[in-house]
């Protein structure tokens, strides 16, 4: 009986050792597998930031692209202004004088000039006497004593136009205020 316990001892034995050696597989394939979906959800969420970053990165560039058209041609448009004023001032001048022809001849070039600068999408900032001074829309020259009490803290004279290219004013208007 004595080899007989002892065989079956062997065999109990043989049995609870494979039995442990297949837990041990089960729960190294089980931590195998959730240390495969722990590494698959790290380089989801890894791809998912990078592809949100991308796109943020198209965005901010397709956005500063259109921005820079819209302002190339700011700085030929702010060498044009000064000739523009000149015009401005030529047209005043010309129209106090009898010469009819003259007058036409350049109020056609002022409005070509003017047409012109107009399609590459440069617009004068409209301001004028009597506004309420706001400084984000005009510049301030100087302070004189207002004609009248109504006209405290307001426009009295516009001195030079302003002109805005887009929404972004490219030359504030210089002005006098009442005070």
């Amino acid at each position: 009986m004595t080899t007989e316990n002892t065989e079956i001892d062997k065999e109990m034995d043989d049995v609870t050792l494979e039995n442990n050696t297949n837990e041990e597989v089960v729960a190294d394939e089980l931590s195998v597998e959730e240390q495969l979906t722990q590494d698959l959800a790290k380089e989801k969420d890894k791809y998912l930031r990078l592809f949100a970053e991308f796109e943020n990165y198209k965005r901010r560039t397709s956005k500063e692209r259109i921005e820079l058209f819209k302002t190339a041609n700011q700085e030929v448009l702010l060498v044009m202004l000064p000739v523009l004023d000149d015009f401005d001032r030529a047209m005043v001048e010309i129209s106090k004088s009898d010469d009819k022809l003259l007058l036409k001849g350049v109020e056609l070039i002022h409005e070509k000039l003017k047409g012109t600068l107009v399609s590459k999408g440069l617009e004068q900032v409209e301001i004028k006497n009597g506004d309420t001074f706001d400084a984000d829309f005009a510049e301030a020259i100087t302070q004189i004593p207002a004609p009248s009490p109504k006209m405290k803290g307001k426009i009295v004279d516009v001195i030079e136009k302003g002109y805005k290219l887009g929404d972004k004013i490219i030359r504030f208007p210089k002005v006098v205020i009442g005070q």
